[in-house]
């Protein structure tokens, strides 16, 4: 794997990494083939393995770096980590979507009559955007040349998006064809999620490639749009359905699984 990266550029790797993330949203929305429902415990459970794999990426592949990067300095990390938080806050604010389990009531964002299943993929495209920010920035972060940052540390980011990316594609494509889709509309959905992240991963490589001396700033950036998706969205959504037990556990196993694959393979 690391000899195959190596003979592309940064921001090819960058697109073949979220390529991956993207092809796991894709599969986890085929589930849809085989079942048209999801217990509720079940998506609970989801939600809080993909906030428990977001908050270790988070430190770990992006706000570690970024530190090290400043070399004691707390403003580089300290701005794009809150910059990130109101970035994510503001398109939050201004993108019409819906989680979950919400009624239509319950929709957050500029008010539209758009139907529900769109507010929905809407809700989990808006979740994609800081992963694929965050796979791209780490791949331009080793073509910066930097200790802290390598191909292996970039590449268990990838897998450990990726791995998260499957169950959420399932959370949206099952859920769409309880709303009366039919399986092929609601697997199409479900994977059209994801493609926000190799648009965003593209993005965020070519940024630090030219730029390099906003590294620090853009590694924290990803992490603060991370950050304020799982406090914003996922642990909400996680533990609405009163499954707080199995949510707080499937979050504690996604943190274990990506700070394992960070500090094994990075």
């Amino acid at each position: 794997m690391i000899d195959f990266m190596n003979n592309f550029n940064p921001i090819a790797q960058a697109l073949i990494a979220t390529g991956f993330t993207w092809g796991m949203t894709l599969l986890g929305s085929a589930m849809v083939f085989i079942s048209r429902d999801l217990s509720r415990k079940m998506l609970d459970g989801m939600l809080g393995f993909a906030g428990g794999v977001m908050i270790a990426a988070s430190y770990w592949s992006l706000l570690a770096p970024a530190i090290e990067m400043s070399e004691g300095r707390w403003l580089p990390a300290t701005t794009g980590f809150l910059a990130g938080a109101v970035f994510l806050w503001g398109i939050d604010k201004i993108l019409p979507h819906l989680h979950i389990g919400f009624s239509m009531k319950e929709a957050e964002g500029i008010k539209t009559k758009w139907h529900r299943s769109t507010l929905l993929v809407l809700a989990i495209t808006l979740h994609n955007l800081p992963e694929g920010l965050a796979v791209g920035v780490a791949f331009g972060a080793v073509a910066a040349g930097l200790p802290s940052a390598n191909l292996t540390g970039a590449i268990a980011l990838a897998i450990g998006i990726g791995i998260q990316n499957f169950p959420e594609g399932t959370a949206v494509s099952v859920p769409l064809r309880r709303e009366g889709l039919s399986r092929l509309k609601s697997f199409w959905y479900g994977q059209l999620s994801g493609i926000v992240e190799p648009v965003a991963g593209i993005i965020g490589a070519a940024a630090v490639v030219f730029s390099q001396p906003i590294l620090p700033y853009a590694l924290s950036f990803a992490a603060g749009a991370m950050i304020f998706v799982v406090v914003e969205e996922l642990i909400p959504e996680s533990q609405r359905g009163g499954n707080t037990d199995l949510a707080t556990m499937g979050a504690i196993a996604g943190f274990a699984l990506m700070m394992a694959l960070d500090v094994g393979l990075g």
